[in-house]
């Protein structure tokens, strides 16, 4: 069974399979921000979408971060770090990207047991 949560004509945000939540890249909403507070906004959108799922940041398996300028590794870490659970820190990855929207700074995929 496959379960979506917050399904639209393009995309769902969350589907969950056998267990595991798979999420949609997640990206701020109030874009007048630094790295920090973007990536705080993407974090509490991360945890709002786990816990429809039934799961939370401590179950995450796997974080793909995409960043508009690798300059901004350092203020994205900080707001990462001070979310993560120590001791459940997920697989992750972090690269350059071209997002869709130009004033993104951030945009983060995760996948989690559910």
């Amino acid at each position: 069974m496959i379960q979506r949560f917050e399904v639209g004509p393009r995309m769902s945000e969350l589907a969950v399979h056998n267990g595991v939540a798979y999420l949609a890249g997640q990206v701020p909403e109030d874009t007048s921000q630094d790295i920090v507070g973007q990536t705080r906004q993407v974090l509490a959108a991360i945890d709002a979408l786990l816990a429809q799922a039934g799961s939370d940041k401590s179950r995450i398996l796997r974080a793909e971060i995409f960043l508009a300028d690798m300059a901004d590794f350092d203020g994205m870490n900080q707001a990462w770090e001070a979310w993560v659970v120590p001791g459940h820190t997920p697989a992750r990855a972090t690269a350059q990207a071209r997002l869709v929207k130009p004033e993104w700074k951030v945009e983060i995929v995760v996948t989690a047991a559910a």
